[in-house]
């Protein structure tokens, strides 16, 4: 029923004003709306809605990630804007912070403002 429907993806904010210059600014995506409920940002086409909340408990686990042709080269242009990425100690991650799964996609994480993990991946052609 739903599988020919466009999707919306959610997460939340409890600091739009940083959120939006996260996403924005840091991240390159388009700004679609803001107002008092929540900011909307194009994702690919996919809109990204950002709810506005007074408090924010973020997950511990992936809310929202990108497939990128090199996540090597993304790292490194979301290094040089600011973004710091996780080092888990569990895994082994190289010089760049990417994780190489078994099947051979490369995965790094980073947090937004609010704390909501968010990860870029690649996958091996």
């Amino acid at each position: 029923m739903l599988g020919t429907s466009a999707p919306v993806a959610f997460l939340a904010t409890a600091m739009p004003d940083r959120a939006r210059a996260f996403y924005a600014d840091t991240l390159g995506l388009s700004v679609l709306s803001d107002d008092e409920f929540s900011l909307v940002f194009d994702l690919a086409g996919v809109p990204l809605r950002l709810q506005k909340v007074r408090a924010l408990s973020p997950h511990p686990f992936t809310a929202l990630g990108w497939q990128v042709q090199d996540a090597a080269e993304v790292a490194a242009a979301l290094r040089a804007r600011g973004v710091i990425f996780e080092r888990y100690p569990f895994l082994q991650q190289d010089a760049n912070d990417l994780w190489e799964a078994p099947g051979g996609a490369r995965v790094a994480w980073f947090k937004d403002p609010d704390g909501n993990l968010l990860s870029i991946t690649d996958v091996p052609r």
